[in-house]
């Protein structure tokens, strides 16, 4: 039996979960934040639930619904799909609902998330082991190694492990701007080289590869373990170098053309300036959220949004080259929104507060609007069908 449209593919019913949990998940926490709503939590912060749950709940809905769909076309091997593909949705969507209530089902909320965490780990791996494509391990690890990362957080809030909520959240953070890093080394010059619409070759250097593949395990594990360390602000430095030297080599004029191009690009800057502002701490007082939001606000959630429209459009049998119009105005807004959070609040920190107001509003309108162009896409059969 032919599953439904929504079943068939794996973005289809994560990228419309991370697209409807992006606006629950802000609405939530500017509530909690600033409109003295209460989240009754044991063993973490309201911060720390705010961090969890933009990571592990929508990050990693968009992580699994770009997997499951890439694995499929890496391998050639179906991935999860029907009753399997709900199951893992379905482990994903409990642990939300479970979270957003607080602690009191946190056991519950540990073991669904984890069940998500350890079945979506499974079904990317099967077609990857099936075909032997050794060049997909590093998603592997990735993958596992955030399933690690969460239960030390969920260790950490139940008190089985001292400090394992700000292990779980800070290892969650760089693993998953690791993943960032890994796959847009991979598709920024692919998507480039068939979207701008002339003939140009972009190339990444060896050297910056190894250099890469190098500083960033050392970064992340500086960071988790010896938080706001100078060796930590070094290797930023030496990662600020090298991504920018990357991501000059692979700019192209045509990219401020095309969105879903130069929103791509603009995440990869976003995240530069996270590595640059914590090599500033060497030599100023740089707050520690600063870095923390251009990488995650800026980076990850200009990239997530970029990646969710070009695969919902080029997997429903729509023209990924011919965004829809608003695209640009979705991604300019995420640009504005990480730059108020960013920025803002330390310009004008008597406003504190509504800064971080305004950021949130935007980014909660901007999925909203996101949500009202692409669901449909996602419920709906291919437009190509016949």
């Amino acid at each position: 039996m032919t599953p439904h449209a929504l079943w068939s593919r794996g973005f289809r019913p994560f990228f419309l979960g991370a697209s409807i949990f992006a606006i629950v998940a802000m609405v939530t926490w500017l509530a909690v934040y600033r409109f003295g709503l209460q989240l009754d939590l044991t063993g973490f912060s309201v911060f720390q639930w705010h961090a969890h749950e933009m990571l592990y709940g929508y990050s990693m809905a968009v992580i699994a619904g770009f997997l499951l769909t890439a694995a499929w076309n890496w391998t050639g091997q179906a991935t999860a799909s029907g009753a399997a593909l709900f199951v893992i949705f379905l482990c994903w969507l409990i642990a939300r609902i479970l979270m957003s209530t607080g602690s009191a089902f946190l056991i519950y909320a540990a073991a669904a998330d984890l069940l998500f965490m350890v079945t979506l780990g499974f079904a990317v791996a099967r077609p990857i082991i099936k075909v032997r494509q050794k060049r997909q391990a590093v998603v592997l690890l990735i993958i596992l190694l955030l399933a690690a990362s969460n239960l030390l957080f969920y260790l950490g809030a139940t008190g089985v492990v001292e400090h394992g909520v700000r292990l779980g959240i800070y290892s969650g953070l760089y693993l998953v701007l690791g993943m960032v890093l890994f796959m847009g080394r991979r598709v920024i010059p692919f998507f480039t080289e068939r979207g701008v619409g002339y003939e140009v070759e972009l190339k990444n250097a060896r050297w910056n590869d190894i250099t890469t593949s190098v500083l960033f395990p050392a970064f992340l594990l500086s960071e988790v373990f010896f938080p706001q360390h100078f060796a930590g602000a070094l290797l930023a430095g030496g990662l600020c170098f090298s991504n920018s030297v990357r991501v000059n080599g692979w700019h192209t004029l045509g990219v401020w053309k095309k969105p879903l191009l130069w929103g791509l690009f603009a995440s990869f800057v976003m995240i530069n300036l996270g590595f640059l502002l914590r090599a500033l701490a060497l030599v100023t007082t740089v707050p520690d959220y600063l870095p923390v939001h251009a990488y995650a606000v800026g980076g990850i959630g200009i990239l997530t949004m970029s990646m969710m429209a070009r695969v919902a459009l080029g997997h429903t049998g729509r023209n990924v080259h011919q965004a829809p119009p608003v695209m640009s105005l979705l991604l300019a807004a995420m640009v504005v929104t990480a730059t108020i959070r960013i920025f803002f609040p330390l310009i004008d920190a008597a406003n504190y507060q509504f800064w971080i107001t305004v950021s949130g509003a935007m980014w909660i309108l901007s999925f909203i609007l996101f949500s009202i162009v692409f669901i449909p896409m996602l419920v709906k059969p291919r437009a190509d069908a016949s």
